[in-house]
């Protein structure tokens, strides 16, 4: 960078300093050449201390570095999805460089480079007093030198914050403080530099600090080291270079961003506007500087004359390839990418800030192995793209599939329908987002999560049976008011009544039957049996929370709905991300260990070592009885139930449960043993119902679930297989039964009050024969029945005669009471008569009847 201009002080400190810098450099000299001697010459020195540790940052093997992330890739290698530098560098060993391109950088930097001990003492001496009158350092430093102040620079930019407005001015003073020594500052940096320089060349080889300057050095932009430079500058490799491009890379290090040849309209405008050393004019500054590396070659016999001929011949050709970063490079993988870099920038492993975590991912050289599988991201990145529009007009449509690992809970496919963009620009009308569909804010993905519909049902289920109901419990799921509910212990009034899906009427059934038939009503009759809140406890337990990362309460969503309305929490209308429900499945799937969802397998550093990785755990949450009975009550919605359509066709098992929420969100979650996949179509903010939009192929998009959770599974059961799930527990899955009251005398309400209040359902049936008034006549069944059975309960139809009872009558008295009851046939036999008496009767005395029943009487 251009200097101001030095008044008389500054030049007469200048040469203060200079004189000290005299000074103190023989004595470092010295130091380094008869180092007891030195010792015993500068006692009280401040000398002393020149040889102190080096430090950290200036071993020749750690400069700053890109980190990559990968999949496995079908072949089950490394598969590359993204890199993330600041500083664009690939380190190599000493023998994937070409030897020209050494020869090159020696030749015109550092031809004593193996001779001198780290410091060249005239040289130094010299290009400061030059800068003492204005002029820079510039070839004054040996390599090592320069390596140590690139380090420097590189330490200086690592303390630059990314997000700062001015990042490229900061940059450009770290730039200015380390690399033009002005004045006392700059005199003490030299100083500091011949110090390390010298020590470093007491620790390291000579190939080593030549190798180490070559993978630090800046090419110009973004491009640190010689195979980054080769790459962008002449795609080809360090390794691969001809005697013209690396005399051309060498010649850079000078002024790399002026002499930087992938800008074609030039890197600097004189005053008249004309752009130079671009394309226009042959890259003219450059091309003077490569010839001169050429001549310096040539001279110290690096080269024939025939090479130099033919390369000072060769003009500049660049052969410009670009590498971007981010996940904007990792395409239809970008929201994968972009979830596992919001674990890294959120995760302690990572740094003990954000700013750290950030500038680790950046500059550590961390290889980041995922738990992406291209096996199955493939094919679901397929399916996404196959049946859910990108954009439709009038609708913000969205779709997301995500598999998990379900033993231990790796993610292994995450696919969306929209285009990555995380630019100011991107246009979610046009389907642009760099947003997670599937995963909850911390991760990428919405505020608040989308709605999970009726496959929030399986907590109610998995509460049902940790309080040890059975599933072929028949329970009342008629359409009704259901009330009241449990809260967190207290009864709770509910006045509303909500509808079946297709405004069916519900019925009377067991707890499996409402789980294939995904039947409001009667997770409500279950939910009534329960509290409300032990339901969300069971849904935190397994990882669920909403979107923003609250934990999922009791109440409401809708302003037709009380606080405490029992809808939410049994039925659905939670707003989650599909890879937390995804997680609940799969715990099920698991016999009832919860995997919390895992992104990475391993991180290894830029020195070769294992680093420390997020901290997953996997826990039993469910007992195993419990979910295999919750397994079994699941495989009912794919065998016949709602999930049929998206069960895969290849004999493997699998559990499941549809959801949809208000018409505007579709979701679905299936699991063989093996792998569990969630899917979720919807309107992004929830405003037009699905069924009005349909995809390219005319199905409409709250029926695109079915087909695309098929094709994934599909595709997970290939891969992965599966296993049949276990045996429901017989405790869990016993029919269940009770006594049923007898309700025969009571009135027709008390007894349908009696009926339900243990358990049962009662149905009115045909009137019988019965004294005039309300009430009941007989029951069926009665004496035990399964809980939930239909009882009929006849009533009177006051037509009835009770038999009166006419026993040890004198036969004539008991004629008469039976026709003044109401009888008209009746048949005495022989023995009535004289004084006999009666001794029975049929109907017996007691028993309900009606005049036209015949009489007999025996005396």
């Amino acid at each position: 960078m251009p200097q101001k201009n030095r008044t008389v002080k500054s030049v007469l400190g200048g040469l203060v300093g200079l004189v000290g810098l005299s000074v103190v450099a023989g004595l470092l000299v010295t130091a380094s050449v008869t180092p007891v001697l030195a010792m015993t010459g500068i006692t009280g020195s401040t000398a002393l201390s020149l040889f102190e540790k080096l430090p950290e940052n200036l071993k020749v093997n750690s400069p700053m570095e890109q980190s990559t992330i990968y999949a496995t890739g079908t072949d089950g290698n490394p598969y590359p999805l993204a890199s993330f530098y600041e500083q664009n560098r690939i380190p190599l060993n000493y023998d994937q460089i070409a030897p020209v391109m050494y020869d090159a950088i020696l030749s015109s930097e550092d031809k004593n480079f193996y001779t001198h001990g780290g410091v060249n003492l005239g040289a130094t001496i010299k290009a400061a007093f030059g800068n003492v009158v204005g002029s820079t350092d510039r070839g004054a430093s040996t390599i090592t030198q320069q390596y140590v102040k690139n380090v420097q620079i590189q330490e200086c930019e690592q303390n630059v914050d990314t997000s700062a407005d001015n990042y490229d001015e900061l940059v450009n003073e770290c730039w200015s403080k380390y690399a033009i020594a002005t004045g006392s500052e700059g005199m003490e940096r030299k100083l500091r530099e011949m110090r390390y320089a010298l020590q470093i060349e007491k620790e390291y080889s000579k190939n080593d600090i030549l190798l180490g300057y070559l993978n630090i050095s800046s090419f110009g932009g973004q491009v640190y080291g010689i195979e980054a430079a080769a790459n962008r500058y002449f795609s080809t490799t360090a390794a691969n270079l001809t005697v013209a491009q690396a005399a051309t890379i060498a010649g850079m290090v000078q002024e790399p961003n002026t002499l930087r040849i992938d800008l074609p309209g030039g890197t600097w405008t004189d005053k008249d506007g004309v752009a130079h050393n671009g394309e226009a004019d042959g890259y003219a500054k450059t091309l003077e500087r490569r010839n001169y590396v050429l001549d310096r070659m040539l001279k110290d016999g690096k080269i024939t004359q025939a090479q130099y001929d033919e390369a000072y011949a060769t003009p500049i050709t660049p052969a410009i390839k670009t590498t971007a970063q981010g996940c904007t490079t990792a395409g239809d993988n970008a929201y994968f990418c972009q979830y596992v870099k919001s674990v890294i920038e959120s995760d302690p492993a990572f740094g003990d800030s954000v700013e750290e975590r950030r500038a680790n991912l950046r500059r550590g050289g961390m290889q980041i192995y995922t738990t992406l599988d291209m096996r199955l991201q493939q094919p679901a990145v397929e399916a996404v793209h196959a049946r859910v529009p990108q954009s439709l007009p009038g609708i913000l449509v969205g779709g997301t599939g995500v598999s998990l690992e379900a033993t231990t809970g790796r993610i292994l496919a995450m696919a969306q329908n929209t285009a990555f963009n995380e630019t100011t620009t991107a246009n979610l009308a046009a389907g642009e987002t760099s947003q997670v569909f599937a995963a909850d804010r911390q991760h990428g993905g919405s505020t608040y999560g989308f709605e999970t519909g009726s496959t929030y049902k399986l907590f109610t289920l998995l509460e049902w049976l940790n309080t040890g109901h059975s599933v072929n419990q028949v329970l009342d799921g008629r359409l009704r008011v259901i009330s009241p509910f449990t809260v967190c212990g207290e009864k709770v009034t509910n006045k509303e009544k909500i509808n079946n899906f297709g405004n069916g009427g519900g019925s009377v059934s067991s707890v499996a039957r409402f789980t294939a038939q995904s039947l409001n009503t009667g997770f409500l009759a279950m939910a009534q049996q329960l509290d409300l809140c032990k339901i969300n406890e069971v849904a935190k337990s397994l990882g669920v929370h909403y979107g923003n990362g609250d934990d999922i309460t009791v109440g409401g969503t809708n302003a037709n709905t009380s606080p405490n309305a029992p809808f939410p929490s049994v039925l659905g209308s939670k707003s989650v991300a599909p890879l937390q429900m995804a997680g609940a499945y799969a715990a099920v799937a698991n016999n009832g260990v919860f995997c919390e969802p895992k992104a990475i397998d391993r991180v290894v550093g830029s020195d070769g070592q294992e680093r420390k990785i997020p901290e997953t755990t996997c826990t039993q949450v469910l007992t195993p009885e419990v979910a295999a009975t919750a397994a079994f009550a699941l495989r009912g919605v794919m065998e016949g139930g709602t999930g049929g359509n998206a069960k895969p066709n290849d004999g493997i098992q699998v559990i499941g449960k549809t959801g949809t929420a208000e018409k505007e969100h579709t979701m679905l979650i299936e699991s063989s043993t093996k792998v569990t996949t969630a899917v979720w179509v919807g309107n992004i903010d929830g405003r037009e119902n699905l069924s009005r939009f349909r995809n390219g192929d005319g199905t409409p998009l709250n029926n695109i679930r079915y087909g695309l959770a098929k094709a994934i599974q599909t595709a997970a059961n290939a891969t992965f297989g599966g296993d049949p799930f276990p045996k429901p527990d017989d405790k869990l899955t016993k029919q269940v039964t009770a006594d049923v009251p007898n309700v025969v005398g009571m009135t027709q309400a008390a007894a349908i009050a009696a009926l339900e209040a243990a358990g049962f359902t009662a149905a009115v049936g045909n009137p019988v024969d019965g004294p005039a008034g309300d009430v009941i006549m007989a029951q069926d069944p009665s004496g035990q029945a399964a809980t939930g059975t239909t009882v009929t309960i006849s009533p009177s139809n006051g037509q009835g005669i009770v038999m009166p009872d006419v026993t040890t009558k004198h036969w004539n008295a008991a004629k008469q009471e039976l026709i003044q009851a109401g009888f008209t046939t009746m048949s005495f036999n022989a023995s009535c008569s004289g004084n006999a008496t009666v001794q029975s009767t049929d109907p017996a005395p007691g028993a309900s009847t009606n005049a036209a029943q015949p009489v007999t009487v025996q005396c």
